[in-house]
C-alpha cells in the first residue's frame, strides 16, 4: 500500500473520571468564592477531584481500556502509546510507559506528550504523521490530567476552574479517505509566564522555600490568557479549514479546550458561528487541560450529538503559549460493536497476565542483582 493511501481514523474511545464530585458551594466554603461568581464567569457548576488513589496514570489506564473495548482490539495490537499530560506520574519514567506495562501493550512504544492544555491536539496531529508516514498502524492517544495536585486551594482565581480526569481514543490505518484531515500547531513562548507552574524543573528545583510559597501550583495571568486564548482560538480554526480546502460551513461541530464558557462564546461571535456548533461539558468537569477534549468528544458521541460524516475541529490554547486546531471526518464504519463479550473477557484476562508479567520481571530483576553481583557493574564502588 502507497503511505499517501493511509488514513488515521478514530476506531476507539473511552473516558475516565475520579469518584468525587465538588461542587461550587463546596469550593465556597474553603475560599472567599460563590457559586454565582464562578458560573457566571467561567460556567463552571462542579469538577471532579482525584483523591490518594487516583492519579495520572490510573485515570489513563481506565480511559485506555475503555478505548480498547469500543474498538475491539488487544492491547498486543498497539504499536505506540502517547499520553499527553501537564500532570504526569512522574518527572520519569513516563506516564505512557507505566500505561503500557498495567495494559500488557508488549509490542508498543511509549511516551509522554506536554503541551499543557494543547496536548492532545498535538498528541492527534504526530500519531496522525506517523500513522500516514508507516510508521505505525494503531497508534493509543491518552489525555489524562490531576490538576487537583498542583492547583494552590487559597487561590480563589484558579482553584475555582480545575479538574481531573482522562480521555483516550484509539487511532488506526485505514485505506479510506478520512479520519484526521489535517492540523495546525502553534507556539509563542514569550508568553511562558502568563501560565505556569514556577518549582520543580531545573530553573527552580525544589526546597523548603518553593514549597512553603505554594511555586509548585499553577500560577496564571487571567486577563491575558483570556485576551489570547479567544484570538487564537478562531485563527486555529480558520487556518485548518483552510488547509482542507474547507470552509466552516463544512463543519458540523467544534470541540474546544474547555477552560472557561466566555472564551468560548467569544470565539464563536469571532467565527460568526452559533454556540449550539461548540460541544461543552466544561459546566460538570471545569478545566481539565489535555483531557478536555477527548472528555467532551466521548461526553458528545454517548449522546448521539457527533454521526457518521461529520466534520469536526478539535481546538485548544494552553501553557506555552501553545495552541491549534485539528479537523476530522468521523466515519463510524470503522467502530466496531461493543459487546463483543468474548473479545472483552481476552482483554481482561491480558490485563491479568500483564500484571503477573511485570511482577515477574521486577521479581527477575531483583534475583539476578543478587546472584550476578559484580564489581565492574556496580556505579557506586570507586
Amino acid at each position: 500500500m502507497n503511505n499517501f493511501d493511509r488514513y488515521a481514523h478514530i476506531i476507539g474511545w473511552g473516558t475516565s473520571v475520579p469518584k468525587k464530585v465538588v461542587s461550587n458551594q463546596e469550593l465556597s466554603e474553603m475560599v472567599d468564592t460563590t457559586d454565582e461568581w464562578i458560573e457566571s464567569r467561567t460556567g463552571i457548576k462542579q469538577r471532579y477531584i482525584a483523591d490518594n488513589t487516583e492519579t495520572t496514570a490510573s485515570l489513563g489506564l481506565k480511559a485506555s481500556k475503555n478505548a480498547l473495548d469500543v474498538a475491539n482490539i488487544s492491547p498486543k495490537d498497539l504499536d505506540l502509546i502517547i499520553v499527553a499530560t501537564c500532570t504526569p506520574e512522574h518527572n520519569f519514567p513516563s506516564t505512557a510507559s507505566i500505561i503500557q506495562d498495567k495494559l500488557g501493550a508488549t509490542r508498543a512504544g511509549a511516551f509522554d506528550m506536554n503541551a499543557a492544555c494543547t496536548g492532545f491536539v498535538y498528541a492527534l496531529s504526530v500519531a496522525n504523521q506517523m500513522i500516514r508516514s508507516g510508521a505505525f498502524n494503531t497508534i493509543l492517544i491518552v489525555g489524562s490530567e490531576t490538576l487537583s495536585k498542583i492547583v494552590n486551594w487559597e487561590d480563589r482565581s484558579t482553584c475555582v476552574l480545575f479538574g481531573d480526569g482522562a480521555g483516550a481514543i484509539v487511532l488506526q490505518e485505514k485505506n479510506q479517505p478520512g479520519g484526521i484531515l489535517t492540523s495546525v500547531l502553534r507556539s509563542d513562548g514569550s508568553g511562558a509566564d502568563l501560565l505556569k507552574v514556577p518549582a520543580g524543573g531545573s530553573a527552580m528545583p525544589a526546597t523548603n522555600h518553593t514549597v512553603e510559597n505554594n511555586l509548585h501550583a499553577i500560577t496564571m495571568n487571567g486577563r491575558e490568557v483570556f485576551r489570547f486564548a479567544t484570538r487564537v482560538m478562531a485563527d486555529a480554526c480558520n487556518k485548518v479549514v483552510q488547509q482542507a480546502d474547507m470552509t466552516l460551513d463544512d463543519i458540523d461541530f467544534i470541540i474546544p479546550h474547555q477552560a472557561n464558557k466566555r472564551i468560548i462564546e467569544t470565539a464563536a461571535r469571532n467565527l460568526n458561528l452559533p454556540l449550539d456548533k461548540f460541544i461543552m461539558n466544561l459546566d460538570t468537569h471545569g478545566n481539565t487541560s489535555a483531557a478536555s477534549i477527548p472528555l467532551a468528544l466521548c461526553e458528545a458521541i454517548s449522546n448521539q450529538q457527533i454521526k457518521d460524516k461529520h466534520n469536526i475541529i478539535f481546538v485548544a490554547f494552553g501553557g506555552g503559549l501553545s495552541w491549534g486546531a485539528t479537523l476530522v471526518s468521523w466515519d463510524m464504519t470503522h467502530t466496531k460493536p461493543v459487546n463483543q463479550i468474548w473479545h472483552k473477557l481476552r482483554r481482561q484476562a491480558l490485563y491479568g497476565f500483564a500484571k503477573i508479567r511485570s511482577t515477574i520481571r521486577r521479581s527477575t530483576r531483583k534475583i539476578e542483582g543478587i546472584l550476578l553481583k559484580d564489581d565492574s557493574t556496580d556505579i557506586d564502588k570507586t
